[in-house]
Order: C-alpha cells, then structure tokens, then sequence
C-alpha cells in the first residue's frame, strides 16, 4: 500500500506556507523558507497552554497558533506541492508540528515517511514530548531534527502556564529529561526547544535557562509573547522591545560561545546590563544585525509569527535594513 494511503486525508498549512506552495493565492511580505505544515484533528488539543488558541479551555479559532492562520488542505495536494517547491528550491525545510491528541505519533510517523520518500529535504518536527522509542523511530523514518517546547524559562512559570495549575499533562522535569534523551538519539544541535519571552520571567532566569540548554546540546529558539483572543492570557502584554533584544543578543553570545550566563552583569531588576564580552565585538555582532533574526532550526524565519508587518518585530524574518541596525544600536 502507498504510504500517501495511510496518511491523514487533511494537514493544516500556515497561510504563508500555502502560499508559497501556491495552494492559496496571497500576497507575503516576506517569504517563508521552510514549509510549516500543523497535524489536523477536529476539536482542540488535549493540553491547556495559556498562551495558545489550540488550547482545550481556549475560546480562540481552531484555525490560528499564534497570530499566523492555518488552513485545512488536502494532504495529497500538500505533498504534492512540497515536492515541486522543494525541487524548485522554494521550501528549504519542512517544519512539522503537531498538537497533542492519542493518535498524534502515527499521525507524525506516516507524515514524515510520506514526504521522505518523495523527496529529499531537512524535515523538523516540533511535538509534545514522546518516549525515547517514538523518537527514535521518527529518526529512523528521516526526521532530521526534532523539538520539545519548554516555552517557559522557570519551572515555576512552566506549571502556572502549561504545566499542573492548569491541568496541564506537562512536566518541567520530565521535558528537561526526554530534552536530554532527545540529544542522544539526534545528535547534538539537532534538538530545539522554544522558549517565551513575555511570560513573567526575568532577563536574568531566561538568560540563565539558554545557557543551560545550550550546555545541553539543546538549540533555544526565542519567541515573543503574543496575546491572543481567546486565550487565557489574551491581555497580557507583549514583552518591551529592548528587554526581548536584550535576550536576543544574549542568545546568540551564548550559541556561538562568545560569552556565557555566569559572566553576565545583571542590575538590581534583574536587566541584562554587561553581556561579558568585549564592547568592540559585541558592536561589530550587533551591526551584523544576525542576533535579531528569527532563531530555530536552518532556514526557519517564520514571518510575523509574533508581529505584524508594519512592527513592531521581534523576530526579523530577513536581513536587517541599515536603518532597522541603528535603530537596535541605540538598545545597547
């Protein structure tokens, strides 16, 4: 039997994503690179996240994750599509993710097996954690990388948005430790986990909380909190721009092994104020204008999943204007 005839009949496609896979018609002002496909089941997910609109308590669409809409196609045209845009050089990566729900891992099993044995392309998968045979056998069926969110920098954060308080099915210990599995079966800098800037943490906990998955092997992709309607926490606010650049910066000092956690200076508000690396490298990082782009697995900008177009940005999903550079350079 053909894997197609084992798949799901329907996948949800981030708006972008359809377009450029030309399922939908549209205009971008800026292109994805990597094609972000969504598993689909009627209802929401089992879990209870504050923050997400997928949520089983959330009163949000059950067509939006974050402020990006995802259509429901048929998952043949999408293969179809990902096959000729992969070879047209369009969609560099595929990003699949997936709620939470009992049938999920067959559903990410034969998803990834269908697009590996079509075509030759990097395929990301971002999921609720699975046990260390599921990961494996995603590996085994052509998973390059793989990501556990943690989404919040504290465990405390962590039970009070996703985890117990809310009747939540996570558990910060539990994902640190299937995170740490993960790495055995992926390889180092094959792993991702989320983290939220905007959820209660201090700069210095969300700080700290990087460098300890970058000492793990773990890859720590930075999104801003967006309030969502709907939602539990849909009026919080979106964290200050300077605090989420701050971060931002001392992200990418810390992947790259300029600088780490401990020889940070951090003021009495608990604000980044020294990033413990020499002030003339660190103005030529910041000119590069690289810190600030959208962090996550290669080739991933996920245009405007935290902002609309017209700002601000958080996460710049292409190379930084000169004009947008000095405007960051007065942050610092």
């Amino acid at each position: 039997m053909p894997v197609e005839e084992k798949m799901p009949e329907r996948i949800r496609v981030s708006l972008g994503s359809a377009m450029v896979l030309k399922l939908l018609k549209g205009k971008l002002d800026a292109m994805p690179t990597t094609a972000y496909l969504l598993t689909y089941r009627r209802g929401k997910c089992s879990a209870n996240c504050g923050f997400c609109p997928q949520a089983r308590g959330s009163h949000g669409r059950a067509d939006m994750l974050s402020r990006v809409s995802w259509p429901v196609l048929p998952t043949k045209h999408v293969l179809d599509r990902i096959e000729r845009a992969v070879k047209d050089g369009q969609t560099r990566r595929i990003c699949l993710q997936a709620l939470n729900y009992p049938e999920v891992f067959a559903d990410l099993l034969a998803f990834v097996k269908a697009i590996c044995s079509r075509v030759k392309v990097p395929v990301s998968i971002s999921c609720q954690p699975l046990n260390s045979e599921n990961m494996r056998r995603l590996a085994e069926a052509g998973a390059e990388r793989i990501g556990i969110p943690l989404d919040a920098a504290t465990e405390k954060i962590f039970n009070k948005v996703k985890g117990c308080f809310v009747g939540g099915p996570y558990v910060w210990r539990e994902q640190i430790e299937l995170l740490s599995e993960a790495v055995k079966i992926f390889g180092e800098d094959k792993v991702s986990t989320h983290l939220i800037v905007g959820l209660g943490e201090t700069e210095m906990e969300m700080v700290e909380t990087i460098q300890k998955c970058v000492d793990m092997g773990v890859l720590p992709a930075l999104f801003a909190f967006t309030p969502i309607s709907g939602t539990a926490l849909e009026n919080n606010p979106q964290p200050p721009v300077p605090a989420y650049r701050r971060v931002q910066l001392a992200r990418h000092l810390i992947f790259h092994g300029i600088a780490r956690y401990e020889n940070m200076y951090f003021d009495e508000k608990d604000c980044v104020r020294d990033f413990g690396a020499n002030k003339e490298v660190l103005t030529g990082i910041i000119r590069t204008g690289e810190p600030f782009l959208t962090s996550g697995c290669p080739d991933c900008n996920r245009p405007y999943y935290n902002e609309k177009p017209r700002g601000p940005i958080y996460n710049y999903p292409r190379p930084l204007a000169k004009e947008e550079t000095v405007q960051i350079m007065k942050v610092f």
